[in-house]
């Protein structure tokens, strides 16, 4: 997967981006556009979507530390990324806002879950503890989801955008 200059910047930019939109949003808990990025730029650049994705994790770290809370971060995108790289390319235009919306609520959903794993290593928890872990957060998860369903209404606009401005880069 060879980048072109081109395409260094423009996944330099859209990993930042990500990061920014996180920290403008973060006065609200569990609501951000951190998956609608990552679906948007999986639908664009597919297998290259992981350069950006990456470049906000590793940003993500810079900035609030290479904690144990960032480790799961390492595969919690990329999970992410491996599903809307699962789903069809031509689906019916009716049919494509629904299920990016409930692809990117889906992961809102089981953002605890898919975080239990890193939790049980880290912490040495038992499956008892590691269900209690995630019992606790489904609060926070329910809210992550809900939010994640109303932000993916901005997938597609996004896709458009990042489609228009790859053509006007590359000249037609």
């Amino acid at each position: 997967m060879k980048l072109s200059a081109r395409e260094v910047a423009v996944f330099g930019m859209l990993g930042a981006a990500m990061y920014a939109s996180k920290l403008l949003m973060e006065f609200l808990p569990n609501v951000h556009l951190l998956g609608v990025f990552t679906i948007a730029v999986t639908i664009v650049y597919r297998k290259k979507a992981l350069y950006p994705i990456y470049i906000y994790v590793l940003i993500n770290g810079l900035f609030a530390g290479f904690s144990l809370w960032w480790m799961p971060y390492l595969y919690m995108w990329t999970v992410l990324w491996g599903a809307v790289m699962l789903l069809p390319r031509q689906m019916p235009p009716k049919v494509r806002p629904l299920v990016y919306m409930a692809v990117c609520a889906g992961h809102g959903f089981l953002f605890g879950t898919l975080y239990a794993p890193a939790q049980a290593l880290l912490f040495g928890l038992d499956l008892r503890g590691t269900i209690a872990w995630i019992v606790a957060g489904l609060p926070w998860d329910v809210l992550h989801g809900i939010s994640n369903f109303f932000c993916g209404a901005l997938i597609l606009p996004l896709v458009s955008v990042l489609r228009l401005a790859d053509r006007n880069a590359r000249g037609g």
